[in-house]
């Protein structure tokens, strides 16, 4: 038998594969990657060969069926179920996981990653539309049958060989491609757009097809300011912290969601689904860090963001020596480990923004993570446990 394709290399060529025809599909996202390519050569900075490549892809996914599976196909690409996101709170009726690669070897192999979100059916609360929901995502399937045995022969054998690599690719690629052919009705896709339009999009059309890939920037204040000189619908916020000395977590900007032609089972229409995206990625936070982001942010909803983040500190030595990110030893000292992960505010606003004046709305209820690791067969793993692995104790830093 051939020698197996490293897990690295096959998720490198799913990635590129992705970009290729997410360009194809929205010429704007070419756009973007230009805006990004000036702005990063202008900024410089290290780990340039990795940022090159870098993105991260979004999907919404409706059973826990087709998350289990969606789990497995990452899994032959080395990406793991990392961190658990439930976006009720923020009036969007998903829960969610970012799958990526764990260790810094294979994320400077390839640091490809996918937030994928599951729909909570217990937020529908039409209870016929509800079950109606259940039935039209029971009729399809959004794996071609090549990937599914291509999954199950990677797990069967530990791995794939070359040829089966390639094939594996061009199958999953399939559940990530836009269909502009709905499965429901303009009648049905209306009631299920009433209850949100998040739920159409889920549930409406053959697949998940992918709603954003992202590159990332090292200025994403510059990134902001070029979309807009080149015309581009940007919104009008960056989501994340304020821009910062030391940059923490994660800042992300979109062009809004494109108004794309469609056809219903019985009519032509219109849908809103995909956008492009932009992020800059700083530290990551440790639990005390994180503790006091989050208290901040309450602070600041009632506030000026600014003012209220000026309690945090920005300068290295005060970081590390407060214990409040997570930090390697660099060619020229402590560094700051990069925040490989989401946000709920961060995800969720951009969500919202995108979906055309949605209104907001309040679900009045408790967090499910147990219910998500039931769908997806197994428990996510604990993002702080990942950087703590490969952070050092520093030395105390005095003034």
């Amino acid at each position: 038998m051939s020698a197996f394709v490293d897990a690295d290399q096959i998720r490198a060529r799913f990635a590129a594969a992705l970009s290729d025809m997410y360009r194809a599909e929205v010429p704007l996202y070419a756009d973007l990657l230009a805006i990004v390519g000036d702005v990063n050569a202008q900024a410089g900075g290290t780990d340039e060969a990795r940022i090159a490549i870098e993105r991260h892809g979004a999907i919404r996914v409706g059973t826990a069926q087709e998350l289990a599976t969606m789990a497995r196909a990452f899994a032959v690409m080395g990406m793991e179920p990392v961190g658990y996101y439930d976006l009720a709170p923020a009036g969007v009726p998903v829960h969610s996981t970012a799958f990526r690669p764990l260790t810094e070897a294979t994320l400077a192999a390839n640091p490809f990653r996918v937030f994928c979100s599951l729909l909570r059916h217990d937020l529908i609360g039409d209870a016929a539309l509800r079950d109606e929901v259940a039935a039209i995502l029971a009729r399809r399937q959004i794996f071609v049958p090549r990937a599914l045995d291509l999954i199950a022969q990677a797990e069967r054998d530990g791995g794939l060989g070359k040829g089966d690599a390639d094939a594996f690719v061009s199958a999953l690629l399939e559940t990530f491609r836009w269909h502009s052919e709905a499965t429901v009705t303009a009648k049905t896709y209306q009631r299920l757009a009433a209850q949100h339009r998040l739920i159409a999009d889920i549930v409406a059309f053959k697949g998940p097809h992918i709603n954003h890939l992202t590159p990332r920037t090292l200025d994403i204040d510059a990134a902001q300011a070029a979309m807009r000189a080149r015309g581009i619908d940007a919104k009008d916020t960056i989501e994340g912290p304020p821009a910062r000395k030391v940059p923490i977590l994660l800042r992300q900007t979109s062009f809004k969601a494109l108004n794309e032609a469609v056809r219903f089972a019985d009519v032509g229409g219109r849908h809103t689904a995909r956008f492009g995206e932009i992020e800059q990625r700083g530290a990551a936070l440790t639990p005390k860090g994180r503790a006091l982001y989050d208290r901040l942010l309450a602070q600041a909803r009632h506030g000026d963001t600014r003012a209220v983040f000026a309690a945090f500190p920005d300068d290295l030595p005060t970081l590390i020596r407060e214990g409040l990110i997570y930090v390697r030893r660099g060619a020229d000292g402590l560094e700051p480990i990069t925040y490989e992960d989401f946000l709920p505010v961060s995800a969720a606003g951009i969500f919202q923004s995108n979906l055309s004046g949605e209104a907001r709305r309040d679900y009045a209820t408790a967090s499910s993570q147990a219910a998500f690791e039931r769908a997806l067969g197994r428990a996510v793993i604990d993002p702080f446990a990942l950087y703590a692995a490969m952070a050092i104790m520093p030395e105390p830093v005095t003034n």
